[in-house]
């Protein structure tokens, strides 16, 4: 009982926040990868590694060129967040040396922009931060955004 108590407390106690610190905001820019995890209406996951950008409490995702199924439904994390637009992303660090491990953990709801000056805008980030977006036609394909709700962290993030 004294465990549930104390896991209770240390819960209630850590500080909700929805836009990354200064370290946090530091790591998830120097990473190159996220994994961006979404579930469907039954709650069933789905797990894929995105490109991002982070830009005024969103994080932005962009659906690319590489192949995909050209004639098959939409990509599955588009038709999940359509039936549940909770999501996580989580970028990390591994290392042999396990005092450089380090996470972030960027919780929220998702939205799909299909086009607008802030889907323009987002691509246009993700292109400077991806060379390899500049050589794609991407400007007619979707983009996630994930309006930030809750940032945790964990492990060195120097």
């Amino acid at each position: 009982m004294a465990l549930e108590t104390t896991m209770v407390t240390r819960s209630t106690e850590r500080k909700l926040r929805a836009t990354p610190a200064d370290a946090e905001r530091r790591f998830l820019e120097a990473q190159r990868v996220a994994h961006l995890a979404t579930a469907d209406a039954r709650g069933t996951p789905h797990v894929v590694p995105v490109c991002f950008a982070l830009a005024e409490g969103t994080l932005y995702i962009t659906i690319d060129e590489k192949p995909k199924r050209p004639d098959g439904p939409p990509l599955k994390r588009l038709r999940n967040i359509a039936e549940n637009p909770a999501v996580a992303v989580v970028t990390d660090r591994y290392d042999e040396d396990w005092n450089r491990l380090g996470w972030v953990m960027l919780r929220g709801h998702a939205e799909i922009l299909a086009g607008g000056v802030e889907h323009d805008r987002a691509q246009a980030l993700l292109r400077g931060r991806y060379p390899q977006l500049r050589a794609m036609t991407i400007a007619a394909h979707p983009v996630i955004a994930l309006r930030l709700e809750r940032v945790t962290s964990w492990g060195n993030l120097a």
